[in-house]
């Protein structure tokens, strides 16, 4: 089942059953700790799948870059594909666009935060790995686009933008970890990605920094976006305590 989405940014995107698939409109530079796809590498489309809450656990996809290679040639959308995963619905899609100065950045994120820790928490044992896992697991998936051409030390800063801007929003919302010690920074399974202009096609942003307008727009974007989120994710948790 195919679903366009209405949003406001402008990038091609839909929803083919539980997959969100992202046609970036051509071959891009991209930057990102995806299970598949990660690292630094061309790509002309991005995947968010929503898959079961526990899928190590009961042997759907035990290489997650695997299966979402499968995945995305069962899409037809060909081998330059970055895929996300996360137990987070389709549903629960939240997308924010701003602009200044000729400059855009778009941001496509599902948040989730059943899973949420502190940066520094010792990982849990396979015990308590299992106890953490018995229920649907959240992840704070952002994924990036912008029409500037970032170097290569501006797509890492955007990187570090969004992630500070994701720990902001949840320190604000007073989100705990799933110890209830701390304060979360974010989840035990979040990833993002950052896809930009090939040099040449888009304006050259050497810096993506808090001082930059590259920076000022990543932050407002993710912002809006895990804002929104969680007050998605609160909702559906209400619904399905």
């Amino acid at each position: 089942m195919k679903k366009e989405i209405r949003s406001r940014v402008r990038t091609r995107h839909q929803v083919i059953g539980h997959t969100l698939v992202i046609n970036l409109g051509g071959r891009r530079r991209v930057l990102s700790s995806a299970p598949q796809g990660g690292g630094f590498r061309f790509a002309s489309h991005i995947i968010n799948h929503q898959v079961d809450a526990n899928p190590s656990m009961n042997g759907h996809f035990p290489d997650p870059a695997r299966y979402l290679r499968k995945l995305a040639s069962q899409l037809s959308i060909g081998y330059y594909t970055v895929g996300l995963m996360t137990a987070v619905p389709m549903t629960q899609l939240v997308t924010s666009r701003v602009s200044a100065e000729g400059l855009w950045v778009e941001c496509f994120a599902t948040v989730g935060v059943t899973n949420a820790v502190c940066a520094g928490e010792w990982p849990p044992s396979l015990a308590h790995r299992k106890e953490i896992y018995s229920t649907r697991v959240g992840t704070i998936n952002l994924i990036l686009i912008t029409n500037g051409s970032l170097s290569t030390s501006a797509m890492v800063g955007a990187v570090q933008i969004a992630t500070e801007t994701k720990t902001g929003v949840l320190r604000d919302h007073t989100i705990p970890s799933w110890k209830g010690k701390d304060l979360a920074t974010g989840t035990g399974t979040d990833a993002v990605v950052i896809a930009c202009r090939l040099r040449g096609e888009g304006p050259l942003h050497t810096y993506s920094g808090t001082h930059t307008i590259m920076g000022a727009l990543i932050g407002r974007s993710v912002a809006d976006c895990v804002s929104r989120g969680l007050a998605k994710a609160r909702k559906w948790q209400e619904m399905h305590p």
